[in-house]
């Protein structure tokens, strides 16, 4: 496990292995936002929501879109809290009551003061925006990665922003040296 000095995995990212046993997480790459032996919370990465646009949820919020605003992409960031919307970004951005830093240059926002500057022309130079979270109570994160759910690798913000979602597992795994096709449903103890 690439764990940092404290053996938590905050700013690393998670790689679903095959035989991960739940259709939610298959071939997932979850970027995490925070991790301590209370909880893990991540975004996923490479579940695009395909039926939702962010104009339309500026829209709903009543917010204004500048002429001519790339949006950002809408992502599916875990089963938990999907009506809840978090905003993975580049830090270059920072809303005093809301955002925390989750290193590698990356920051994640729950505020919709950033929909408001995103829509405006103020907001982060890279965002996605995850609709719900991936999360993990008391050292289940833990037990999921010892009975080979996860493979943990260094992320940066090339990685995280990159618009491949298609792509996204197997770069994520070539980023370990580790070939997609190599890799079995059935983890083992050595």
């Amino acid at each position: 496990m690439l764990a940092d000095a404290s053996g938590f995995l905050g700013g690393k990212v998670l790689i679903a292995m095959p035989g991960i046993g739940d259709p939610r997480f298959e071939r997932s790459v979850i970027y995490m936002c925070t991790h301590s032996e209370e909880v893990a919370m991540g975004l996923i990465l490479n579940k695009p929501a395909s039926d939702i646009l962010f104009e339309n949820l500026l829209e709903q919020l009543d917010i204004a879109v500048a002429p001519g605003l790339v949006m950002p992409r809408i992502v599916i960031g875990g089963p938990v809290e999907r009506s809840r919307g978090f905003v993975l970004h580049s830090d270059d951005y920072r809303c005093v009551d809301g955002t925390l830093p989750t290193g590698n240059g990356i920051g994640m926002t729950a505020s919709v003061d950033i929909l408001r500057d995103i829509a405006c022309g103020r907001g982060p130079s890279e965002a996605i925006l995850a609709l719900g979270y991936s999360g993990w109570g008391p050292g289940q994160l833990e037990r999921e990665i010892r009975a080979n759910g996860w493979l943990v690798c260094d992320a940066d913000a090339q990685m995280v922003f990159a618009n491949d979602a298609p792509q996204m597992w197997q770069a994520a795994l070539a980023r370990l040296g580790v070939d997609a096709h190599t890799l079995s449903r059935d983890g083992g103890m050595a």
